[in-house]
């Protein structure tokens, strides 16, 4: 008999010189990451830790700004430091480990751990779904509806809308992370990808998963299908209030209000939609692992700076915080 224990696959040989397979339960699976480019670790571990740590200062400074500067305590301000949560988690629960594969060559996750970055993975995207969607809105009723603001958008409607985002993520969260569990993962533990996702899991189940990949195509189109659906309609009022203004000056002024959005709807949605609405003609894990780079590290790293860039309220804010700071300064003590 052959064989290798912690989920890997036993072979036996009857005395008819038939082979049968017993399948262990899985214990851990092993990341494969860049494993194919050894030569680059350096590099690797240079460009995500540049990247993650610029996605926490970035994100953790405009969460502070909207926390604590009462200029940005407004519902749209709120939907921001939601965004920027959420792009600090995604950020967290992928490139640490990866860091750490590089670092010290354990590739190793436990069975639990890796079903937990599955269930914060679709959280996360859920979550950012509707925040997405319930920022559309925002836009829409600022842009389409200014004077009635404040009775459509109050502070209680963003906070509703935020608690729900969450809360429709925690719900599908925990119903994928159910069917994913219900597998069984016998034929290899080693998951070609740079963190535990539902389609290579999948990949390695050996249980029937038609009506569980089913099930999850439903509800991803469903959850999926609701917020775009609402986004989209909210820019398509948006766009056609934007072109009824006389004047090119005040279109110019109005559209720079929802830029900032958009230009982050524009990279979340073709991120995703690359990553998961591919052919399976076309399927590259290859394409996979770049895909997972932008929305897990680029994407997070980018927001803060397109919502500083192009927004006139944040570029205010950090001109009075750098004034504060140097006056703070030039008074001290010596002085």
């Amino acid at each position: 008999m052959n064989g290798k224990e912690d989920g890997k696959e036993v072979t036996s040989s009857d005395p008819e010189g038939a082979t049968e397979t017993i399948n262990l339960t899985v214990t851990d699976f092993v990341l494969l990451g860049f494993h194919e480019l050894p030569d680059f670790q350096l590099v690797f571990i240079f460009i995500f830790l540049v990247i993650y740590v610029a996605t926490l200062v970035g994100n953790s400074l405009t969460t502070g700004l909207f926390c604590f500067d009462p200029h940005f305590h407004s519902p749209m301000y709120i939907l921001l430091c939601n965004m920027s949560v959420l792009d600090m988690s995604f950020t967290s629960m992928v490139l640490p480990k990866l860091l750490d594969i590089f670092l010290t060559g354990n590739n190793v996750i436990s069975y639990h751990g890796c079903i937990a970055q599955v269930f914060f993975f679709v959280v996360l995207m859920v979550s950012e779904y509707f925040i997405l969607a319930a920022m559309a809105y925002d836009r829409y009723v600022a842009i389409c509806h200014p004077l009635r603001y404040s009775y459509f958008m109050s502070l209680q409607d963003c906070f509703w809308m935020a608690w729900t985002s969450w809360s429709i993520g925690v719900i599908e969260g925990i119903f994928f992370t159910l069917l994913i569990s219900s597998c069984t993962f016998c034929r290899s533990n080693e998951v070609d990808h740079l963190f535990c996702d539902m389609k290579p899991l999948m990949m390695l189940s050996c249980s029937d998963t038609q009506t569980i990949e089913m099930v999850i195509f439903v509800l991803g189109f469903i959850f999926g299908f609701v917020p775009s659906v609402m986004t989209l309609v909210s820019y398509i009022y948006i766009i056609s209030t934007i072109l009824k203004i006389n004047s090119k000056e005040g279109r110019h002024k109005t559209f720079s209000t929802c830029s900032s959005h958009l230009t982050v709807i524009l990279f979340f949605y073709g991120t995703v939609l690359g990553m998961y609405m591919r052919p399976k003609s076309s399927y590259s894990m290859d394409q996979d692992r770049l895909f997972a780079i932008l929305y897990a590290g680029v994407i997070p790293m980018l927001n803060p700076l397109i919502y500083s860039l192009k927004n006139q309220e944040v570029k205010k804010a950090l001109c009075r915080i750098e004034k504060q700071l140097f006056f703070s300064k030039s008074s001290g003590p010596n002085n």
